[in-house]
């Protein structure tokens, strides 16, 4: 049974709809939210094309009380990078940009300072050796996408590109997003919100639209992790966790700054809730096609299962099997099971499934942070319960 919000309640309102067989999952935000483990959350299971758990309830905004309603959108980290690496499959798929070619096919000026190598699948997979910048970086300077991604054609690799993974915590957007305009001659955004969220009917944005950002009140305000206690300043200079992390680094607060809504940063700035996360990735869970569209083929789909690195990634800190574009079942993250399943994660706690061997799209966001940039204790207590372990 699920509350509504004219009920008085003394504990946070859960609502949306559960489907039998999911009362666990719907247990255990119910406590997280009762307990404070959460603020606000939103937490959706698709079994295929059809939703069978959406939930939502808790606070929005700590200050001021606003409830978590169904409509309510927040910043979701780098699940932001699962929409930017469909929007390279629509591409692949439509044979305009092969994982195979060098980047400098798409972007000559990439070429330069010895990347004529580097391919299409070394940036998907996090192995292109820039996962950050030379230049000393604000946030700011990401807005203007074009000017931050010359910026990285200019540069060397840290690494030897293809080697191993060093996760592109804000790079990818720039890189991803910058093939996307020089094939399409239209931004990341554009692109996304034409191509895949419009036609799915999905609240998503890499980008806030004017409708958005008129509706402030629909925007969740993150809550920033507790402190870890680790010192950055303790890493070497050139330590890559160091120079990815850090530079540029921004606080949550930021995440409501409409100059910051409305920028496209493909690694880092979409906007949506579990629902509208769950819809696109269904796109990857179904093969290709959902609601008689189709945005890829099943064997371009199937091109995320090639496995582009598979050890410790030294930027996060964990064991990562990065595939193309999105992570496959890693021991960084226990709660995604064995087999075809590709996932990612949103700094705070925030998490997105695509389960083909079981039919299932998983999608988890919330406002109140935890600490981890990957392994979100939270996160994979309610990928258990979804599995029923």
């Amino acid at each position: 049974m699920t509350t509504t919000a004219t009920e008085e309640r003394s504990e946070p309102v859960l609502d949306g709809v559960c489907a039998p067989g999911f009362e666990g999952v719907r247990e255990l935000l119910r406590h997280n939210l009762e307990t404070g483990v959460e603020l606000g959350a939103s937490l959706c299971v698709m079994s295929g094309e059809e939703v069978v758990v959406d939930l939502w309830g808790g606070t929005a905004d700590a200050a001021s009380g606003r409830p978590w309603t169904r409509d309510t959108v927040v910043n979701t980290y780098s699940i932001t990078k699962t929409m930017t690496a469909l929007a390279a499959l629509v591409l692949v798929d439509r044979g305009l940009l092969d994982p195979d070619a060098p980047v400098a096919e798409y972007w000559p000026e990439f070429a330069a300072a010895g990347k004529q190598t580097v391919l299409v699948r070394h940036v998907l997979g996090h192995t292109s050796g820039l996962s950050g910048w030379d230049e000393r970086m604000r946030v700011e300077d990401l807005y203007d996408t074009p000017s931050a991604a010359d910026l990285l054609a200019r540069q060397a690799p840290w690494w030897t590109p293809g080697a191993s993974s060093g996760y592109h915590a804000m790079s990818f957007g720039t890189l991803v997003g910058e093939l996307v305009r020089r094939i399409t001659g239209v931004s990341l955004g554009q692109f996304f919100a034409a191509e895949v969220a419009v036609p799915l009917g999905a609240d998503y944005w890499i980008g806030a639209p004017e409708s958005l950002l008129a509706q402030p009140e629909r925007i969740a305000t993150l809550v920033p992790p507790p402190p870890t206690g680790f010192d950055y300043a303790s890493l070497p200079t050139d330590s890559l966790m160091l120079r990815t992390l850090t530079n540029p680094a921004f606080a949550p607060a930021l995440t409501t700054d409409p100059g910051f809504l409305a920028a496209e940063l493909g690694a880092a700035n979409g906007q949506g809730n579990a629902r509208s996360v769950a819809l696109v990735q269904s796109v990857i869970t179904c093969g290709g096609t959902v609601g008689g569209r189709r945005f890829a083929a099943p064997e371009t789909v199937g091109r995320i299962f090639e496995v582009q690195a598979d050890g410790r990634d030294p930027v996060l800190g964990a064991h990562v099997r990065f595939g193309l574009g999105w992570a496959l079942p890693s021991p960084s993250m226990p709660g995604v099971p064995a087999g075809r399943a590709c996932w990612w994660t949103g700094f705070g706690g925030s998490v997105v499934v695509a389960d083909l061997d079981r039919n299932l799209t998983i999608a988890y966001v919330m406002n109140k942070m935890g600490p981890q940039l990957v392994g979100s204790a939270r996160a994979n207590r309610y990928l258990d319960a979804v599995y029923g372990r």
